[in-house]
């Protein structure tokens, strides 16, 4: 498990309180039912692609997750480790996918935490760039050094992967 620091951020208020650390871990097998649960609010909304429960068992070891409380999870983050395309650029890439932190956790440093704890291992990996796609605005991925990119700088798999009809942004950052 890993601890993420909650960063300062310019306060807009005089009295500024930070987020408590947040602890990071990597899910298991076991969790599959709990990442369901947690991203199946978010993929109904649209601002997630649905995936069934057999993937997030197949896919779990993917998943950073925070745990909450109540046993639940708080968030998770997927990172998917893509091989070197030498007619690219040679580099092993990564891709950030299914975010979400729980309605009742966000603004409390959880999705920062996860950002921080997968920057910090596709780094560790050697990752040459890192890619994610968003149907929202993807300002917590800017504020991480994130910026809009061409899809056809990312893993093909990954972008042939991706729905048209979502309108996702695909955004990236150099390691």
């Amino acid at each position: 498990m890993i601890t993420a620091a909650p960063r300062l951020a310019t306060p807009s208020s005089r009295a500024a309180t930070l987020p408590a650390p947040v602890t990071v871990r990597t899910a298991r097998r076991a969790d599959a039912a709990a990442l369901a649960a947690l991203s199946r609010p978010f993929a109904r909304s649209g601002a997630l692609r649905e995936r069934s429960f057999s993937r997030y068992a197949l896919d779990a070891a993917d998943y950073l997750v925070v745990d909450g409380e109540d046993g639940t999870l708080d968030g998770c983050l997927g990172l998917r480790v893509h091989a070197a395309n030498p007619a690219r650029d040679g580099g092993p890439t990564g891709v950030l996918y299914n975010f979400c932190v729980a309605p009742r956790s966000q603004g409390r440093g959880v999705g920062a935490g996860l950002l921080r704890v997968a920057l910090a291992q596709a780094t560790a990996q050697s990752l040459h760039a890192l890619f994610t796609a968003t149907t929202g605005g993807g300002r917590l991925f800017l504020r991480y050094g994130f910026a809009p990119a061409a899809p056809g700088l990312a893993p093909a798999a990954w972008v042939n992967s991706l729905d048209p009809r979502r309108d996702s942004q695909v955004l990236a950052r150099a390691l």
